[in-house]
């Protein structure tokens, strides 16, 4: 019979490689890991993994039951944790993921309020902008992403709630600035500065300068909204941010923002989470249309 134990051991080899490394994770002799998935292998009749030199390689079986722990394991610590939040007098854990900067800027503003509204709730919210938010909701990581690019998958609900325009973003001293809108050749002489996300998902890229057969000079990335705007404002490039952005932070900084094409470019944020989830109170909560704007 497949227990966690197997789970665990399967999902430790797969981040380390080596019986030893996963072991020690594990907190088990490395003797111990082995007669444990010997006994599973030799009751289903298969063999989950092979050597390859100093590293394990996984078999079609062994890799079929790391697909399997990688959707039950954190379903299991999620569970583990709502558990223990009730015996606390808790009410549970919202995990919600963002897979872009203007996401985070949008939930600032949102988990104020909610959070009052929710006092017995905790939050854990990953702030990492590339990672796939479809993957880690049918995984069981996170219960809600944030993402202006939907991705609908079956068993998954989105609900629109934020609509902005994308503005170009220059110094108060740019030959740009002042203008009502600017077109893709506008920017071909421009250092291009932008978030550290691919091109494909750049709206200035894919809805903008590519239609219009542009490259700027140059394209840099940047992580930090401030960094980005202070290089701005000092000359040193271009930007592109949500129109919201632009009138929160642009006024300190001495940039502002210029429509991109005479009918502008605007985007959507949604919100994803997995459909049965929807009556979990707290999440519907948190994903109900009320909550849609535009900025």
């Amino acid at each position: 019979m497949i227990e966690r134990a197997h789970l665990s051991i399967v999902s430790a080899l797969h981040r380390h490689g080596t019986l030893t490394r996963a072991a020690n994770e594990l907190c088990l002799s490395q003797s111990a890991l082995s007669h444990t998935i010997r006994r599973l292998e030799n009751e289903l009749g298969v063999s989950l993994w092979k050597r390859r030199g100093r590293r394990l390689e996984f078999t079609q079986a062994g890799r079929h039951l790391l697909s399997v722990s990688e959707r039950i394991l954190p379903l299991l610590e999620q569970t583990e944790s709502t558990l223990m939040a009730y015996a606390e007098g808790r009410r549970g854990t919202l995990r919600i993921g963002m897979e872009c900067h203007p996401c985070y800027e949008w939930l600032i503003e949102r988990v104020s309020s909610f959070l009052k509204e929710w006092p017995d709730l905790d939050l854990d919210v990953t702030r990492r902008f590339q990672f796939n938010g479809v993957e880690a909701l049918l995984n069981n990581q996170i219960d809600v992403t944030i993402t202006p690019d939907p991705v609908f998958y079956p068993g998954l609900s989105y609900t629109e709630v934020l609509n902005y325009e994308l503005l170009l973003v220059v110094g108060e001293r740019h030959r740009l600035a002042g203008r009502n809108s600017v077109e893709p050749a506008d920017i071909a002489e421009e250092h291009l500065l932008t978030y550290p996300v691919g091109r494909e998902r750049l709206d200035v890229f894919t809805h903008f300068l590519i239609p219009g057969g542009v490259e700027p000079v140059s394209h840099r990335e940047v992580e930090a909204t401030e960094i980005m705007l202070q290089l701005v404002a000092a000359g040193r490039g271009v930007t592109t941010l949500p129109a919201y952005m632009v009138r929160k932070h642009g006024s300190p900084h001495g940039v502002s923002g210029i429509r991109l094409g005479a009918e502008g470019i605007f985007n959507t944020l949604y919100l994803g989470c997995r459909k049965e989830d929807l009556e979990v109170d707290y999440i519907a909560a948190f994903t109900v249309p009320s909550h849609r704007d535009a900025l």
